[in-house]
């Protein structure tokens, strides 16, 4: 895989992975809960993990292309608040979004 598609690849996953936690009320996508809505912060706690399972898969791709370059905590800063970015218009979907009927 070269490091282009790579790339796409990941910011497409992030986006999909961003919007996961607002478009429906499973756990994860998978797990049903015992309460039918879940609540802001197991969403914000969801968005938080899956940040972290991103950023694995995207650590794993960079190891398998080549050398894994160090990172310092503003690259963490920068790709936690993009991450939160394109998490947005699952949140306006969610919670800003008129709902009828």
């Amino acid at each position: 895989m070269d490091v282009s598609l790579a790339s796409w690849f990941v910011i497409l996953l992030a986006a999909a992975a961003a919007n996961l936690p607002f478009l429906n009320e499973r756990l994860f996508g998978v797990l049903s809960l015992a309460r039918p809505a879940k609540s802001p912060w197991l969403r914000l706690l969801e968005l938080a993990v899956l940040y972290f399972i991103v950023r694995g898969v995207a650590w794993l791709m960079e190891a398998r292309i080549g050398n894994v370059f160090p990172q310092r905590w503003e690259f963490y800063a920068i790709t936690a608040c993009l991450f939160l970015v394109l998490a947005f218009p699952g949140f306006v979907f969610r919670y800003l979004r008129k709902h009828h009927g």
